[in-house]
């Protein structure tokens, strides 16, 4: 009598232990638009990994490749209301909520990952701010590889484009196909490769890493590596998810995004160099670009970084004043 007793009491105890346990353990989804063979997606695969041992399993994140959650456009928004605890976004997407977005997509602005680091500096405390008021908190930005310019014909200057039906995928990528007579077409990563077997564009202004990881080859003919510029993106975590953690946990987390960052900026210099060379494999013709092309498109930036600094007022000034005396 006593012994079964013993037993009953002993199972109590043990499923109220696992019962804790379970309580005890946070769950969040965390909301990506790349496949998981990208490298921003291998990166965050880490940093979910980094957290889970570094808190010992309280907090579990389950990452969503390919926009299986939410459409690359929606992950910010499901972040700010808490419909998915973190998020992967391109700052740039967002420049028509804030001039602050896009500051890492303005033309020729920075012209080596060390001045887009700089640049990022300058950018990080309005950057912040932007998204705290948003309730988010910034984890970790990662930049892509330079942007360049894929076509099907050759161009030896900027004429060479006008009419091209023009991938957009932020204001300043329409902007800059409003400048060289083309016809923006918005289109998302992930419908990319179908637009451009379909025709619906034949030019854009996108990565390396993106032309390889997309095929590009398969559909277009030249990449001409301007390096126009180095964007970012961005991870995010809900203000308000971010405050239920422990102590413990949120030192946790922001020590594997430190980790993720530093780790990320690194990859993407020796993912630049394999993806042209992947395009070349691929039978691309990989440019430079002519000393005519180079300068019509130095013209074009110098347009669009005057209008950005104009509706970007006090705070995109005190950016650029910024990133200026940081070179």
């Amino acid at each position: 009598m006593k012994r079964r007793f013993f037993c009953a009491t002993a199972t109590l105890v043990a499923s109220f232990g696992f019962a804790t346990a379970a309580a005890a353990q946070t769950k969040w989804d965390f909301a990506t638009a790349y496949g998981p063979g990208n490298f921003h997606s291998k990166n965050n695969e880490l940093f979910v990994k980094d957290v889970d041992a570094a808190t010992g399993g309280k907090l579990k994140i389950t990452p969503h490749f390919g926009a299986s959650l939410f459409k690359m456009p929606e992950i910010k928004r499901a972040v700010q209301t808490g419909n998915a605890q973190m998020g992967e976004f391109f700052l740039v997407s967002f420049q028509n909520e804030s001039q602050i977005f896009g500051v890492d997509g303005l033309p020729f602005l920075v012209g080596s990952y060390d001045d887009a680091f700089k640049l990022y500096q300058a950018q990080k405390p309005a950057l912040q701010k932007l998204l705290d008021k948003q309730g988010q908190v910034l984890l970790y930005s990662v930049a892509w590889p330079p942007q360049g310019i894929y076509t099907k014909k050759p161009v030896n200057s900027v004429a060479d484009l006008k009419g091209m039906k023009w991938r957009v995928y932020s204001p300043t990528t329409a902007r800059i196909g409003e400048l060289i007579g083309a016809q923006p077409v918005t289109v998302q990563e992930a419908e990319l490769a179908q637009a451009l077997a379909t025709g619906v564009v034949d030019g854009l202004i996108t990565s390396s890493a993106t032309g390889a990881d997309n095929k590009l080859f398969e559909n277009l003919k030249y990449y001409y590596n301007v390096q126009a510029w180095i964007p970012k993106n961005a991870v995010t975590v809900s203000k308000k998810a971010f405050a239920a953690l422990g102590k413990a946990e949120q030192d946790a987390l922001l020590k594997a995004a430190a980790a993720a960052e530093e780790r990320g900026w690194k990859e993407s210099k020796e993912v630049d160099a394999k993806s042209i060379a992947a395009l070349k494999q691929g039978g691309m013709s990989i440019e430079t670009g002519s000393a005519q092309l180079k300068s019509d498109l130095a013209k074009v930036g110098e347009t669009v970084v005057k209008e950005w600094t104009e509706k970007a007022g006090a705070d995109g000034k005190a950016i650029l004043d910024a990133y200026k005396a940081a070179k």
